[in-house]
């Protein structure tokens, strides 16, 4: 077995998290899931609202976030071991993609958290 230094698994890592959130998540990958999806109405306080369900144990697959996880890293993690050298520059890309997109996520909910805190100044000094 090859020996992975911490920089790189911790690439290895954000790279898998990226890639489940692409595959659950994203809008460009929606085309992936749709078919093993449908929509049901459920009743909610505020009335029906449509939800969206697995068809099927792969439909789960692609809207469960810990299942696609498990299966994302297995996938990344098994092409880095047999083909380091060709899949590092998507490991690279991805890592790097997936650091981004947790630093927005903190940032735009402290922002947001600004806004609200702003919001609730003027509320009592008016």
């Amino acid at each position: 077995m090859n020996h992975i230094s911490w920089l790189t698994y911790i690439m290895l890592i954000l790279a898998s998290y990226r890639l489940t959130h692409l595959i659950v998540f994203d809008k460009i990958t929606e085309f992936i899931r749709k078919p093993f999806i449908k929509k049901v109405m459920v009743e909610t306080e505020d009335g029906p609202k449509p939800k969206e369900v697995p068809k099927s144990l792969f439909g789960y697959l692609l809207k469960c976030y810990w299942c696609a996880g498990v299966w994302s890293a297995i996938f990344i993690g098994t092409c880095y071991l047999l083909f380091p050298k060709g899949t590092f520059v998507f490991i690279l890309i991805f890592s790097i993609a997936g650091g981004q997109s947790i630093l927005e996520t903190f940032v735009g909910v402290n922002i947001k958290k600004v806004d609200y805190y702003s919001e609730q100044k003027k509320r009592i000094n008016e």
